[in-house]
């Protein structure tokens, strides 16, 4: 469905440059788009594998581990339906401790497995049981200590200073998973009402 909005719009600027007699312009923007998008991926590379590098010693230290131990209180809290000792329970846990340390690659394989075992505690195949919506709606709003995409991408565009952007993104990570929380219950009572 994606690829047709953006089909679309494609069409239209293309018809619309095409009517106006900007078509050079046209192509002008997309050669220099493409060139510029070669540079930028090859100066992301090597500070996302500074990154990724460190991230990975964070992982390989056991820190993700000792996050975990902390989110675990949390974590039965928001799940009182997921047994403690449950693989999706651990996969929940592991997921939201790589994904406060920005391992977003660490993480995938944790939600999908967490994603898959809930499923199967599910009564309900055809539907998405409370567990599940409250495990999306903390994946996609969860608290992010290191934002290493943003600092990357600050980084290969000459920044000054790109890890400026760490205290912004700890506020409004949290901010963003506290209203998650708070909306997945109040949705919770008036859709199981």
């Amino acid at each position: 469905m994606l690829n047709m909005i953006w089909f679309a719009l494609l069409a239209v600027g293309i018809t619309y440059a095409l009517f106006t007699g900007n078509i050079g312009a046209v192509t002008t923007a997309a050669f220099s788009a493409a060139a510029n998008a070669v540079k930028l991926s090859i100066e992301l590379a090597g500070v996302l594998c500074l990154w990724m590098g460190l991230l990975k010693l964070a992982e390989r230290s056991g820190m993700v581990n000792i996050i975990a131990k902390v989110i675990a209180p949390i974590a039965g809290w928001l799940f009182p339906s997921v047994p403690r000792d449950d693989p999706a329970f651990f996969a929940i846990v592991m997921n939201l401790a790589a994904n406060f340390l920005g391992l977003g690659n660490a993480a995938t394989p944790f939600g999908l497995k967490a994603m898959e075992r809930l499923q199967q505690l599910n009564p309900d195949p055809t539907a998405a049981s409370a567990p599940m919506i409250t495990f999306l709606a903390l994946n996609t709003a969860c608290i992010t200590f290191i934002p290493t995409l943003v600092i990357s991408l600050r980084a290969a565009s000459g920044s000054a200073n790109p890890t400026s952007i760490i205290s912004a993104t700890i506020m409004a990570t949290t901010c963003g998973t506290i209203f998650a929380v708070i909306f997945d219950r109040l949705l919770r009572r008036h859709y199981f009402r």
